[in-house]
């Protein structure tokens, strides 16, 4: 049973997948489904890392003091500056450490 699910569940996958990237098969998508998905990367973005950022152990970290929280802003100012995606993800880094042991309790 169970491997019937999963055979089941990757043939819809692969079948979903194989419409939209075969260029033989002639689907069009709207224009406004082709304005929408330009969204989709963001959101999904937004819905891993936002419980990340926000909570800790199913509780909501505490605002002023969340190095997470900081970090993910400085993130978002830092790759609008910089342009270079490397040296953003650098520059990123080294500001949510250096944030990190700043606000974070000694152990």
């Amino acid at each position: 049973m169970i491997w019937l699910l999963i055979l089941t569940l990757a043939g819809i996958v692969f079948i979903n997948r194989y419409v939209f990237l075969d260029p033989r098969v002639p689907v069009r998508l709207p224009a406004f489904i082709h304005e929408a998905l330009k969204y989709s990367a963001p959101c999904l973005l937004i819905a891993i890392c936002g419980p990340i950022i926000m909570m800790e152990n199913g509780l909501t970290r505490s605002m002023p003091d969340n190095p997470y929280l900081w970090g993910a802003v400085l993130t978002v100012i830092i790759s609008r500056l910089v342009g270079n995606l490397f040296l953003a993800v650098l520059a990123s880094l080294t500001a949510f450490y250096i944030l990190n042991a700043m606000l974070s309790p000694p152990a």
